[in-house]
């Protein structure tokens, strides 16, 4: 087994064992990994590693004053608006465990053995029943179980993803369910129905579900789904007026998800250019019926809190978030919640550009590396001062056939001015730990 440079800080040794544990069939596996305060027993799907674990319960969506906060709470006005019987609607869920189940995230939700969203390349794995989750809608069956019918479910998630100025292993969503009864879905057409006559309402499971219409699933009748479809698209339009201005234009584009038939993303006009802001749809009937309510139609929607964020505060770096300078924090500080803020940069540091080259062993080639685990190695290694990571170049060498890959990492620390010295160290640390990591050859 190759010794690791002493120079490497603790939680980057732990991050080059992490990875050993997989790609190292030298390396002692672990027996248990500590997340959120519990111990899981460890496995080869295990790949959380300690910096992702350290960003566990920062909460910036109820830190005060906190730009993701702000419009947090502009969306949870909106939706406390919809009242019944002189209370709100929609209740809140802000602080539920992000480390949740496979059957939570995935199966709930129907998304297919197959499906690429479950890769270990694109999930944060404790071990293979448990994961940080990738998404709020994991927690949807739970709080359907529950009794709830209209709810909002408001966290962070986590998904290993490339590393640029719009992308970080950690961001926040808002997600929403309202469920329907006959009653309240046609109060003044009693006539009308929610299910097609061949669907047994007391015996649901008899029925197969289809979603081979693109129109409508087969259980549900055309004017339910319609009419469910209205009210989704007026409250999500005028969710982005409040956001956005009463002005914005908006475009609905067909989409797929495994949870919702039909499903649809919205896109709004933005700086003149279109943004999708989220994606909608009709609840499977399934997932209603596996959590308990067996005769209600419901919508869904999960959108990004950073995405609006960002665009709404004209902030361009997604790594801003997380700073804790009070330069970047005193901007929102006693805002009204509907006030305009055009953020403005404290100071400006240059960035710091080194490249990486590498020789794959002959068991991979440059098809079969997975770029995010090499991106999850850097940001373990380099933390938030890498700003991003571009894979630069692909090559075979036309004689060995030897497969290469050449990688830019840019380097920039948000509150203070790097100097090239220190990059090279850090960037030397790297190339040791990918090296040892993949079994490459440095170039």
């Amino acid at each position: 087994m190759t010794w690791l440079p002493l120079k490497l800080k603790t939680y980057q040794l732990k991050t080059v064992y992490s990875l050993l544990n997989r790609y190292s069939t030298a390396a002692k596996a672990l027996t248990t990994v500590n997340v959120n305060g519990k111990a899981f027993e460890a496995d080869d799907y295990t790949n959380i590693t300690p910096k992702i674990a350290s960003y566990l319960n920062s909460n910036l969506h109820l830190k005060k004053n906190h730009p993701l906060s702000l419009v947090r709470q502009r969306i949870v006005n909106y939706f406390y608006t919809f009242r019944y019987a002189g209370n709100p609607e929609f209740s809140v869920y802000d602080n539920l465990n992000p480390v949740v189940s496979t059957k939570q995230n995935f199966d709930d939700l129907l998304i297919s053995l197959d499906h690429v969203s479950r890769a270990k390349s694109d999930c944060y794995y404790i071990n293979r029943g448990m994961l940080l989750r990738a998404h709020m809608t994991a927690h949807q069956s739970e709080l359907l179980r529950s009794g709830l019918n209209n709810f909002l479910m408001i966290g962070d998630v986590y998904r290993r993803d490339e590393i640029d100025s719009t992308h970080f292993p950690v961001f926040h969503q808002v997600d929403a369910v309202r469920s329907l009864h006959k009653e309240r879905l046609f109060p003044n057409q009693p006539d009308l129905e929610i299910f097609e006559p061949q669907y047994d309402t007391k015996n649901p499971f008899t029925f197969k579900n289809t979603i081979s219409d693109p129109m409508k699933q087969s259980c549900h009748t055309l004017e339910a789904t319609k009419v469910m479809e209205t009210q989704l698209k007026n409250h999500l339009i005028g969710m982005v007026k409040t956001l956005f201005g009463k002005d914005i234009k908006h475009r609905w584009v067909d989409a797929y998800f495994p949870f919702t038939h039909p499903s649809w993303e919205l896109e709004i006009f933005y700086e003149n250019k279109w943004m999708e802001v989220l994606g909608c749809g009709i609840v499977r009937n399934e997932i209603l019926v596996n959590a308990g309510p067996s005769n209600t139609i419901a919508y869904a929607f999960g959108l990004g809190l950073e995405r609006l964020a960002m665009a709404l505060y004209k902030i361009p770096d997604i790594r801003l978030m997380w700073s804790n300078d009070s330069g970047f924090l005193t901007q929102f500080e006693n805002k009204d919640l509907d006030a305009k803020i055009t953020y403005k940069p404290v100071s400006s540091y240059p960035q710091c550009t080194n490249d990486l080259s590498f020789w794959l062993p002959e068991n991979l080639s440059i098809d079969t590396f997975m770029n995010n685990d090499f991106y999850e190695l850097v940001r373990g290694i380099g933390g938030d001062i890498v700003e991003q990571v571009k894979l630069k170049d692909k090559f075979v060498h036309p004689k060995t056939k030897k497969h290469s890959l050449c990688y830019s990492i840019v380097y920039r620390h948000l509150e203070r001015t790097l100097t090239q010295e220190e990059v090279n160290r850090i960037h030397k640390d790297i190339e040791v730990a990918v090296a040892t990591a993949f079994n490459v050859v440095i170039r």
